[in-house]
């Protein structure tokens, strides 16, 4: 019997999808096909398109200019940190959002189910918040109402959605050295959590 050809994936994001300041085999996508692999998941190396800093816009202008396949088994999308930093509207986020959505569920073959967001992380908990003089009560009000719209967008379209903001409020002291993003510890939580909803979607 022929091998099953590999699956393949597609994550778009920004600074917490490639992993700043962690190892590129340490990134959450990274772990997650790593993950997939050992429970006999046949997939690709992840395609990751994702820069740090990047807004909600700026993931979309990135798109413009790589070649991508045409289908994708699996796309996952987590963006809107950079949005809710430079102190961007939530409605901007809302409509660029679901424009990245639809983006999104098309590169997924018109298949919603086969797109999974993930929610913000809450950076106002972290140490370079605190250095920077920033109100974690503000940076957790603005990203809980971004992530509404996430959410709100993701059901909506039939997609998935996968909530790893509780895991960076109780985990805080899980930082990579910039004081500012994930270690690898907090990545691989995030990956238990991501990993049963992937699954469902590549059953």
């Amino acid at each position: 019997m022929p091998a099953a050809p590999a699956l393949h994936y597609l994550a778009l994001g920004d600074s917490y999808t490639i992993g700043e300041a962690v190892a590129a085999h340490q990134c959450w996508p990274a772990e997650l096909v790593r993950r997939l692999r050992k429970v006999g998941v046949v997939i690709d190396d992840p395609r990751i398109i994702a820069t740090t800093g990047w807004t909600t816009d700026e993931l979309a202008q990135g798109m413009d200019t790589v070649s991508l396949a045409a289908v994708y088994d699996l796309v996952t999308l987590q963006i809107g940190v950079n949005n809710q930093y430079r102190g961007r509207t939530a409605d901007d986020y809302r409509g660029q959002f679901a424009s990245l959505l639809a983006r999104a569920t098309m590169l997924a073959g018109g298949h919603a189910a086969h797109v999974v967001v993930v929610s913000i992380p809450d950076w106002g908990v972290t140490r370079f918040a605190l250095e920077q003089g920033r109100d974690p009560a503000t940076i957790a009000a603005e990203l809980d109402a971004y992530n509404m719209i996430a959410r709100d967008e993701t059901h909506r379209a039939g997609a998935r959605y996968v909530d790893i903001t509780g895991i960076s409020r109780a985990q805080p002291e899980l930082v990579a050295d910039d004081g500012l993003h994930p270690s690898a510890a907090q990545y691989a939580l995030w990956v238990e959590a991501i990993e049963p909803m992937v699954r469902a979607v590549l059953h």
